[in-house]
């Protein structure tokens, strides 16, 4: 786990990271069940890791295990801190950058001209299926429109399911076509 020295041998551990490789699970578990999520847990293990690495190995600790579960619960603070200030900036960057019309955010609305278009293809829409065959747009509707199944429609209309099958093909080819236009 620690890289040789560029003589060859292996560098000293130390107290406090002998302490870190004997306890990895448990501090895991510790910030897991605090943080409520391993992924970032993890993380501050490796930053706990990364601490503990940059202390002189020749540093007397007496308590090395209590010391590693302070410096894990200061790592732990210190990120929800800085999550917390990271929300408060985001929460204040978007009530300054959002638009908003008589208390309601129109920010995530759709601009008017697509509105527009919208609203035309909705009434293409509707007038293509008003202008199928009575048969071809009763099962359409029932079918695609209210969410029957082929089955229900084709009881509905007292037809087969075969029957109801075909209407339905034909309708989309129709509607198809005609709204290609």
């Amino acid at each position: 786990m620690v890289p040789a020295g560029s003589s060859g041998q292996v560098e000293p551990h130390g107290p406090l990271l002998d302490a870190l490789i004997e306890k990895r699970e448990s501090l895991l578990l510790f910030l897991a069940a605090r943080t409520r999520c391993m992924a970032t847990a993890e993380d501050l293990i490796q930053d706990l890791y990364l601490k503990v690495a940059a202390i002189d190995a020749e540093a007397e600790v007496r308590a090395p295990v209590a010391l590693l579960y302070r410096m894990a619960a200061n790592l732990m603070v210190d990120h929800v801190r800085s999550a917390q200030r990271a929300s408060r900036r985001n929460g204040q960057w978007r009530m300054e950058t959002a638009t908003s019309l008589g208390g309601e955010d129109v920010a995530g609305d759709l601009p008017a001209d697509e509105v527009v278009v919208a609203r035309e293809r909705i009434r293409q829409l509707a007038d293509a299926v008003a202008a199928l065959p009575p048969k071809m747009g009763q099962a359409f509707r029932l079918h695609k429109l209210e969410g029957q199944s082929q089955a229900e429609t084709a009881r509905a209309m007292g037809v087969s399911v075969k029957m109801i099958e075909q209407h339905i093909q034909a309708a989309m080819a129709n509607l198809s076509q005609r709204l290609r236009s």
